[in-house]
């Protein structure tokens, strides 16, 4: 089922979206490549640290929602946006750099298209992603056993699942197509403030397809014990609701 994006929703934790972004840009070794690509670029935002890292490069941004791309057009940030599907994506020619962050999970059998994105990098380039890997916790599980249930199930059958490997998965095919990699992984805390800020963010990215997949007044029904589900696994601290979010990074350098 296709679903929208709403630019503004995702926008709403950019900095905590952002540090993963930072984090991968600072393991690319590049120094002067001419053109940078950012795959799955989202409402542009992060983009833009792409063209203070490399300020002579072309740099390009492409996501296949046309919601965000709108967004990033509307910044006036003088990078190109293209709309397009990472799956169909291919530039005019190889490119230095190719970044991807905190969209292949969304692509089902995206280790499978691994081959395909290298062979867009130009030998001696660099390809860089980050995916989340905390799909076992319960800002996840708690959804899909809500969306498992009765009235939901129905409906919420085969919604868009988010889904990524460990880095050793992204090591081994990676290191089969010749690349040398650099793998890891990262738990971010997140601290966060509001009445329900943990529904606030998942509602923006993994818990969407479903929301989208519901009629109004199911979703209203479906957000509200979601909430409250939420709101137990995720208490109030003086200090915040804390989550927890595991990211996995790989950066790959292509032989030259």
């Amino acid at each position: 089922m296709a679903y929208r994006w709403d630019p503004d929703r995702y926008l709403a934790f950019a900095d905590e979206r952002g540090r993963p972004f930072v984090d991968l840009l600072a393991r690319v070794g590049a120094r002067d490549p001419r053109t940078v690509v950012d795959l799955g670029c989202g409402p542009g935002n992060l983009t833009a640290l792409l063209v203070a890292r490399w300020p002579e490069a072309h740099v390009v941004g492409v996501d296949s929602s046309p919601e965000m791309i709108d967004k990033a057009r509307a910044a006036g940030s003088g990078i190109d946006f293209d709309v397009a599907d990472l799956r169909d994506w291919r530039p005019a020619e190889p490119v230095d750099v190719l970044v991807s962050n905190a969209t292949l999970q969304w692509v089902p059998g995206h280790l499978e298209l691994l081959a395909g994105l290298v062979a867009q990098v130009a030998p001696g380039g660099w390809f860089a992603f980050q995916v989340p890997g905390n799909f076992d916790e319960p800002s996840h599980t708690l959804r899909t056993e809500l969306a498992a249930e009765e009235p939901y199930r129905e409906l919420a059958a085969g919604t868009a699942e988010p889904a990524s490997h460990d880095p050793e998965t992204y090591v081994a095919a990676l290191t089969a197509l010749g690349c040398t990699v650099d793998a890891w992984e990262t738990t971010y805390l997140h601290l966060l403030t509001g009445e329900d800020p943990v529904f606030d963010w998942v509602s923006g990215t993994s818990a969407r397809p479903v929301l989208a997949a519901l009629p109004d007044d199911l979703r209203e029904q479906f957000v509200a014990e979601f909430k409250r589900r939420l709101r137990q696994a995720f208490p109030q601290r003086p200090y915040g609701v804390a989550l927890p979010f595991r990211r996995v990074f790989a950066v790959a350098r292509v032989p030259a």
